[in-house]
């Protein structure tokens, strides 16, 4: 065996198990990539944790093929996929230098549905950019479906809570330009992994922030989602309530032993139990917010069950999707969790999800 093969066949062993490798095994392992159903690929998850490149807890197809590239057969840029042009790109929608969006327009008759993507990456980093080479967005434009992706607040400039509010901004800004950009304001889903997945979630649950009587014009517009697609999502960001459901994480997991209270701009942990503080961890608790109403979510997160032995496995275990679901048939909401219990050979295409809850009529697709 080569030395490049030799390679390969450590890096990605789940994939090449049993294989005879040509003499090309990079074209080899990439093809394989490309076939790899998504259970294999979280199944690398764990053994390559950097491949994770924006950290959402989730090893994308394209993800996958990066590090393979990048790692073992080197960096192929003529390869890369190249994802379609946004149509507007950076449009500011807050006073932040992160409060800006890119807009897609589908090709297609009458105002259309909207998915807006939200970026993972912890709340301390990861882009709108990762959307661009995603298959999910070439898919939603030729189902006539229009896209946004949007950046927001980083923690270090903001607590959680403001983090949310640049969120709901964005939507209420696409909201206000709909006449502008050919948006149906009836008929936006979030889409988003980790941190992007909770936030979808926030928007989707959370009270409408809608404020008729606001001198900004903007903030009339509805903050709420039709529909939400979570990949590797947080249940809740009250953080409080994560004991109860995830069990006692390992302290060595955190950056520090106030990080939770951090995450709220507070200081210490026993800043958590003073009055100001109920309010904001209310306002962030997802679980409390799921109602009659709400729109229909999708949930993907694949990670193992059983007790969390890291980190990541912590922030995206499956204990979150089960007391979404659970706080979903509370509430009456459709609530589609793909690993679940008794769904059965559910389709696990979010495209597939995102059309049928938005009701997309195919049938006025440009040709």
């Amino acid at each position: 065996m080569s030395s490049k093969a030799l390679a390969l066949s450590f890096l990605f062993p789940v994939l090449l198990s049993g294989t005879v490798l040509s003499q090309n095994p990079g074209a080899d392992i990439i093809t394989r990539l490309g076939n790899a159903s998504e259970a294999q690929l979280q199944q690398l998850l764990p053994r390559y944790p950097a491949a994770d490149v924006n950290g959402d807890g989730t090893l994308t197809r394209e993800e996958a093929i990066a590090y393979a590239r990048k790692g073992a057969v080197g960096d192929s840029k003529s390869t890369r996929v190249k994802g379609p042009s946004p149509t507007r790109e950076n449009v500011s929608y807050g006073t932040h230098d992160r409060n800006v969006l890119d807009f897609w327009k589908a090709e297609a008759a009458g105002p259309r549905p909207l998915v807006v993507f939200i970026h993972g990456g912890g709340f301390t980093g990861g882009d709108k950019s990762k959307w661009r080479e995603a298959p999910e967005l070439s898919r939603l434009l030729d189902s006539g479906v229009s896209c946004a992706a949007i950046n927001y607040r980083f923690r270090k400039d903001a607590p959680i809570q403001e983090i949310l509010r640049d969120a709901a901004r964005a939507v209420q800004f696409l909201r206000s330009q709909s006449g502008e950009l050919g948006i149906n304001k009836e008929q936006i889903a979030g889409w988003g992994g980790s941190a992007g997945a909770g936030t979808s979630l926030w928007l989707a649950s959370r009270d409408d922030l809608a404020d008729p009587g606001a001198e900004d014009p903007i903030l009339r517009e509805s903050t709420r989602l039709q529909a939400a697609v979570l990949h590797s999502t947080q249940a809740t960001y009250d953080l409080t309530r994560w004991d109860a459901f995830l069990g006692p994480s390992d302290p060595s997991w955190w950056d520090s032993p106030d990080e939770a209270a951090q995450f709220y701009h507070f200081a210490v942990m026993e800043d958590l139990k003073k009055p100001e503080a109920l309010p904001i961890l209310r306002e962030c608790d997802m679980l409390s917010w799921i109602s009659p109403g709400d729109g229909p979510v999708f949930i993907s997160n694949r990670l193992p069950d059983g007790p969390s032995t890291n980190r990541g496995h912590y922030l995206h275990h499956p204990a979150h999707a089960r007391e979404i679901q659970l706080a979903c048939k509370k509430a009456g909401v459709s609530c589609l969790w793909v690993e679940g219990p008794g769904e059965g050979e559910v389709s696990s295409d979010p495209v597939k999800f995102v059309l049928g809850a938005l009701k997309v009529d195919s049938r006025v697709v440009a040709e």
